[in-house]
């Protein structure tokens, strides 16, 4: 980590916090490094992350294996500049002064890895465009 502290900081949230929530914060701890904050977190988080998703995301060079399940908290949301929802519907609490997106993805829950890839694909295409605006709002 370096000294100055990080442009921005996100929150994923979906349902289980399993699948899609975990990838986009791999992508994003991957691609953006120190420069951005990383969280996930689901209403009902799963008891693990899920395989397929795990397996999906090792053919592009990322890890998740280690990665668990968190529930959303109020003090999570209220600690993110950016909170990107996932299907987790109202149960996100909103706060003033967040940028709250909604991506709307498949769920990869129950699915085998040939269908999680597409998933996972549009997933870093959504975080890359994510770290150009944080990028340009903050003027790095």
């Amino acid at each position: 980590m370096s000294s100055s502290s990080p442009l921005a900081s996100v929150l994923f949230v979906c349902v289980h916090n399993a699948g899609r929530s975990q990838m986009a914060a791999g992508f994003l701890d991957r691609l953006a490094g120190d420069r951005v904050e990383v969280r996930s977190a689901g209403s009902v988080p799963g008891d693990r992350v899920n395989p397929s998703a795990v397996e999906a995301m090792k053919e592009v060079g990322i890890d998740i294996s280690e990665a668990r399940p968190k529930v959303l908290t109020p003090e999570a949301v209220r600690a993110s500049d950016y909170v990107i929802t996932m299907g987790c519907g109202d149960a996100c609490p909103v706060f003033p002064g967040r940028k709250y997106l909604d991506w709307a993805l498949e769920d990869p829950a129950g699915k085998g890895v040939e269908a999680v890839r597409p998933i996972r694909d549009e997933i870093k295409a959504r975080v890359e465009a994510l770290i150009a605006e944080i990028d340009g709002l903050r003027g790095t």
